[in-house]
Order: structure tokens, then sequence, then C-alpha cells
């Protein structure tokens, strides 16, 4: 009878885990950093996002949170293969590479390590996470919208 009393409670207390962390992902992910509903990223052509539907969301699996809507450019791929993050090549079936103008959404922490090294790219307002300003300001976004 105990071992099936802990098995509840234990139950019990992952199912509160999951449900707070879902309904302040569901609450943030559709809204942008403008305040307006999320624009998808890249509907078209290469599929972005942490699950691979356009869209810059993130989940409890997303250990990068990919939620900034970037148009990538040579000079961030190099510095983001340089940190051992190779954009640039493809592997078949899983990941199509990218080149520049491509529209990608990056981990906010990555985003924030070329901003801080000079080599951020662009990014797409409309279509980056509100949740990106758990981690940074909108003014320091906001300098790199297109």
């Amino acid at each position: 009878m105990k071992n099936i009393l802990l098995y509840l409670v234990i139950i019990v207390i992952i199912y509160l885990i999951y449900r707070n962390y879902t309904t302040e992902t569901m609450q943030n992910s559709p809204t942008n950093i403008l305040g307006t509903p999320l624009v998808p990223c890249c509907p078209t052509g290469k599929v972005t996002g942490f699950y691979r539907d356009g869209n810059c969301v993130t989940g409890p699996t997303d250990t990068g949170t990919h939620v900034v809507c970037a148009i990538v450019d040579d000079e961030f791929l190099q510095f983001t293969k340089s940190k051992g993050n190779d954009l640039i090549t493809p592997i078949p079936g899983r990941f199509p590479g990218l080149v520049s103008g491509d529209k990608w959404c990056l981990c906010i922490l990555r985003w924030l390590e070329a901003y801080n090294a000079g080599k951020a790219p662009k990014i797409i307002a409309e279509s980056t996470n509100s949740i990106a300003l758990k981690y940074t300001t909108k003014d320091i976004l906001m300098k790199f919208i297109l």
C-alpha cells in the first residue's frame, strides 16, 4: 500500500511540474519580442525551429532555447563553426546546411555570444520569440532587426 501511495505522489508531482512548464511555455511562445503573435521564421524552404515547423518555439526538450529568428550571414556562420557548431555543412537526411541569407531559429545563448563578439546576425522581430527577453533586453535585440 505504501508503494502505491508513493507512486501516486510521484506521478502527481511530475504532472504538476509538467503542467507548470507547459503553461508558461504556451503563454509565452505565441508572442514575439514586439508583443504581437509569433510569425513563422521560415515558412518555406529549409524548415527551421527546434520542432522543425518553421517557428522559433521552445519546450522542455529544447536545451538550446531556439527562439531567435535570424538571417544568418557568412561572418556569423564562421563564428559559430569556430565554436563547434557547424551550421554550414549539410548532414544528409537531418540538416540542410545554411548559407548566407538563410533564415534560421538560433539558440538565444549562441546569438548573445555572437553579439558579445561583434558577430551577431540580423533578426526578424516578428518571428523572434518573446522568451528571448528572459535572456537579454528588447533594446539590444531591436538594434539587429531588419
